[in-house]
């Protein structure tokens, strides 16, 4: 149930922010402001707009992909532990890597897709999906670090307004919540690598 307020909320305030630059605007985190003590809110409200129908469509896929299986395994209460500690993470590791630039802002709720994504994959190391065009499935473990390399390379260049610093930590925070609230399955994961 939480996933599906999530998708909601996002989708709605998303197409609002797709329709009105002003939301955009108010919505955008600013890593500047917050290292000098304002905007903070922008950790919160920046990962509920996107930058545009392409961005959206490609996160809520993932979100949509991997959350809905996830929520049933660990809970309501600890997916939207999970979902927001990610967001903000991702938001706070933006916030340091880009902390004396007065320009950078970004959006988007990829950290928090991120830390989803990577928790699930920790429950469930076959899972797949289909991206399209391909007509093939995806393992998740392989679209998550190609989504990885991409949000590293995308980050280098600073594509656009996108996070994708923010992609980076809120896998990394993904992996440590599941390390944190199981670490029995955690570890039986790990083992299985090895």
């Amino acid at each position: 149930m939480a996933a599906l307020i999530i998708l909601v909320v996002t989708i709605i305030v998303s197409v609002i922010g797709l329709s009105s630059p002003k939301v955009i605007e108010r919505s955008l985190l600013r890593p500047y402001q917050v290292a000098h003590g304002t905007g903070y809110a922008g950790l919160l409200t920046s990962g509920f707009v996107h930058a545009d129908i392409g961005h959206m469509l490609f996160n809520l896929i993932t979100f949509y992909s991997f959350a809905f299986k996830l929520e049933p395994v660990i809970g309501s209460l600890k997916f939207v532990a999970l979902y927001f500690s990610a967001l903000l993470v991702g938001g706070l590791g933006t916030c340091f890597k880009h902390r004396d630039d007065p320009d950078y802002s970004s959006l988007g709720a990829s950290g928090a897709i991120l830390g989803v994504l990577f928790a699930s994959i920790v429950y469930f190391p076959r899972q797949s999906l289909y991206i399209l065009p391909l007509p093939v499935p995806i393992p998740a473990p392989l679209f998550a670090v190609g989504y990885l390399a991409f949000s590293w390379y995308s980050s280098r260049k600073r594509v656009g307004r996108i996070n994708h610093d923010a992609h980076i930590f809120g896998a990394l925070t993904g992996l440590a919540f599941v390390l944190l609230t199981d670490p029995t399955t955690f570890m039986a994961v790990v083992r299985s690598l090895i």
